[in-house]
């Protein structure tokens, strides 16, 4: 299999290039319009709040659930499209190279779907848990953890985990676009949705413990929203985003002793 040729780096824009950075930029504004939105309006029926804070379980309706899922998949999508575009221009830059323009364009598009589509899975696996934790009692009105336990639990797992060769792996190739479209590479039109899942799959294997964090401090305090979503992006762009990943994870930990002992 035919691996491609080097990227020139340092290389201005295209004018396609400069269309995919508008295009991405515009989509994560559209997202974080979106999050605002959902979070003013998120706020539940005087009845609903008055029994949350008694310490009922409220059940969820289909729509509670569509809702919660939305939000989620909105909140990936504001989240990790910033981090993602170093990798989508250099594998643009190398489909214009290989591919006549409307097979390039597709596969294009097909990356960026597989990847979105791994993000789904997670924000549909996150609203899974988040309505385990409520019917549980362990979180609060305002979707953050009522326990103590679980919220230095998911503290220490995410400290732990920046330190594990795991952690490391994953954010090497998020690290480096080119070492993975090199390693991962696939010539025709599909390979663009390969090659998507496998750098969602990374990514998602990079960043899933910190979205936990989103338990202890609030899903919808967009504060933090926006602070992971900013590290995300220095760690995976920095020169020494692997040692600001470990710092991380040391504080992650004293935070998760400290929020026990304290």
């Amino acid at each position: 299999m035919e691996a491609p040729q080097a990227v020139t780096q340092g290389r201005r824009l295209t004018g396609e290039q400069w269309l995919l950075v508008f295009c991405l930029l515009a989509l994560t504004a559209l997202a974080w319009l979106m999050l605002l939105r959902m979070a003013r309006d998120m706020s539940a029926p005087v009845g609903m709040a008055d029994a949350a804070m008694a310490g009922m379980v409220m059940p969820w309706s289909p729509a509670d659930a569509l809702l919660m899922f939305a939000m989620w998949g909105v909140m990936m999508l504001g989240m990790m499209l910033p981090s993602a575009l170093p990798m989508l221009l250099i594998y643009q830059q190398m489909l214009c190279k290989r591919m006549p323009s409307p097979k390039r364009h597709l596969a294009l598009l097909l990356f960026c779907s597989a990847y979105g589509l791994v993000w789904v899975g997670f924000a549909l696996g996150a609203t899974a848990l988040q309505w385990a934790l409520e019917q549980l009692a362990l979180l609060s009105p305002a979707m953050r953890s009522s326990s103590t336990a679980l919220g230095a639990g998911l503290l220490l797992v995410a400290g732990v985990y920046q330190w594990l060769p795991s952690k490391a792996a994953c954010l090497e190739h998020c690290r480096g676009p080119l070492h993975f479209l090199l390693s991962y590479w696939r010539p025709d039109v599909l390979g663009g949705w390969r090659m998507g899942l496998a750098h969602g799959a990374y990514c998602l294997g990079c960043c899933w413990a910190l979205m936990g964090l989103l338990f202890v401090v609030g899903v919808m305090n967009l504060f933090w929203v926006a602070v992971i979503g900013a590290f995300i992006l220095l760690e995976k762009n920095l020169p020494q985003g692997l040692w600001l990943s470990r710092i991380c994870g040391v504080l992650l930990i004293g935070w998760s002793f400290w929020l026990l002992l304290g």
